[in-house]
């Protein structure tokens, strides 16, 4: 190696000089990293926008009206509703997937965002890698539900049914791969029954062509088939539930007469990937303490809701299951995705 004249040699002066440079990396690091803590410890200091992925005065719109109005006290920021319905809750989706990652842009959605990851693969994004959990809020409970005089009380009795067996037995949903569809079909599945799939529009709808005895069953939410039920014009099989519902005591809940059954997907936030973890931490147990609050509570109870916060871990991780569970089902039920 040449010496400068009156220097120290090259390779001397090429080692100071990456020592130079891996120093000035670690300071601006160290002045960085405080930066970044800070303002993730300071989270909110502007509105946060909830992109809400169905109209207004459906399940997911309401669970963020009642869990909003405290988070935005504590975190002295309104959290702003912005409704975009539409293609499944997709269109939402998209919005926010393109939003910057910074905790100011959240997507609350429904077990929709599984389902849509499994039946359409041409979405404008991928719903794991443009996606960061925030956190799940729960699941509304569903009720298998039949009409009178089909005649039968219980699973048992609907699996050994005459119908059941020819493969003439229809039911109903709302429409092709929508969480009605699926969860009917994982449990025609899992009964080892044969039946035939009828998209209506609604759950009022579906349900109100079994009470006509049109079709024979149907796995709608709760709260829309429990008037009917108390009438004696539906009657319930079993909950989609690991435990029996308050409303109905006396119908079992699935792992007592059917464990391959049960409710997949759920209510949650998602966030765009890349936003921090301590920023999404800090939403989800937001979303946890004003789920736990008695008046907030009670209103999930009335509506046959059950709420099960997870951080953004548990929910990423359940969100990678639910489609995994999703894609089973199309695959043995033998669906077409779109």
């Amino acid at each position: 190696m040449v010496n400068r004249p009156g220097g120290l040699p090259q390779w001397l002066l090429f080692k100071f000089g990456r020592m130079r440079e891996v120093a000035l990396a670690v300071v601006t690091v160290s002045l960085v990293m405080p930066a970044l803590a800070a303002a993730q410890q300071k989270f909110p200091t502007k509105p946060i926008r909830l992109v809400t992925a169905f109209t207004p005065g459906g399940t997911t719109d309401i669970l963020a009206r009642l869990i909003a109005p405290g988070m935005a006290e504590t975190f002295g920021q309104p959290l702003v509703l912005d409704a975009r319905p539409g293609a499944s809750g997709t269109l939402a989706a998209a919005i926010v997937s393109k939003s910057p990652a910074d905790g100011y842009t959240l997507l609350a959605t429904s077990a929709a965002f599984a389902i849509t990851a499994v039946a359409n693969p041409g979405l404008p994004y991928n719903p794991l890698k443009d996606f960061a959990g925030v956190g799940e809020i729960g699941f509304g409970t569903t009720v298998l539900v039949v009409a009178p005089s089909l005649g039968v009380k219980s699973v048992k009795e609907l699996v050994a049914h005459p119908r059941a067996k020819a493969g003439t037995l229809l039911f109903g949903s709302v429409g092709a791969f929508s969480a009605t569809h699926l969860g009917a079909e994982r449990f025609r599945l899992a009964a080892g029954i044969n039946a035939k799939h009828v998209g209506f529009k609604g759950q009022s709808e579906f349900v109100i062509e079994i009470v006509a005895e049109r079709i024979q069953f149907g796995s709608p939410g709760l709260m829309v088939a429990l008037p009917f039920i108390r009438d004696g014009k539906l009657i319930p099989l079993v909950v989609a539930s690991q435990q029996r519902s308050p409303q109905l005591p006396q119908v079992p809940a699935a792992p007592e007469v059917l464990p391959a059954w049960g409710r997949d997907g759920s209510q949650a936030w998602l966030a765009p990937a890349g936003t921090p973890l301590a920023i999404r931490q800090k939403i989800s147990r937001e979303m946890a303490r004003n789920l736990a609050l008695p008046d907030v509570k009670t209103k999930l109870q009335n509506l046959g809701f059950t709420a099960v916060p997870t951080s953004p871990e548990e929910h990423e991780k359940n969100l990678r299951n639910d489609i995994a569970i999703f894609t089973k089902i199309v695959s043995e039920a033998g669906l077409k995705p779109k």
